[in-house]
């Protein structure tokens, strides 16, 4: 026999948005910083207590994740992506001879970390719950660079009363 569950169902109206950038330097190409202690920062100034936290990446050749902070995992990661996507392959975003669009002063061949970003996120969105981001034990939201050192934006919009 199936017994009916009950749900409880609590609604909650969007009364409140708090919005934050984290300005950083990433020293090095797939480099996983752990941003998780600033945007539970970001929550508690917030004020809010129940609602959500989008975390978003302003760049093309970085990544937000939620994953677990382990030395030897963040490895196997890194080996993963750049079996995926090598710095050493030939990308015809990087031979400027042909290419047009999209063009800097400064540009350098990146294809690999463009490639490498079509597997990951931009951002990610976390519920919070009596003030607290609900994570799970080992989780940890992480951006990575994906490209080369360089100044990187994260958004961080809070949504919630």
């Amino acid at each position: 026999m199936i017994e009916k569950m009950r749900l409880r169902e609590r609604s909650y109206s969007v009364a409140k948005a708090h919005h934050k950038l984290i300005h950083l330097k990433t020293a090095e190409c797939l480099q996983f910083i752990d941003l998780t202690d600033l945007v539970a920062e970001i929550v508690e100034e917030s004020g809010i207590q129940n609602g959500l936290v989008n975390v978003q990446t302003k760049h093309t050749t970085a990544a937000i994740i939620v994953n677990e902070n382990e030395p030897l995992l963040l490895e196997d990661m890194k080996k993963i992506l750049e079996a995926v996507a090598p710095q050493e392959r030939e990308y015809r975003h990087n031979d400027f001879d042909i290419r047009t669009v999209n063009m800097t002063q400064q540009e350098n061949g990146n294809g690999h970390s463009h490639c490498k970003a079509i597997f990951l996120r931009t951002s990610e969105t976390l519920n919070i719950l009596n003030g607290e981001i609900q994570l799970g034990r080992w989780q940890r939201i992480f951006l990575v660079e994906l490209d080369r050192a360089r100044e990187r934006t994260v958004s961080v919009m809070v949504l919630g009363q």
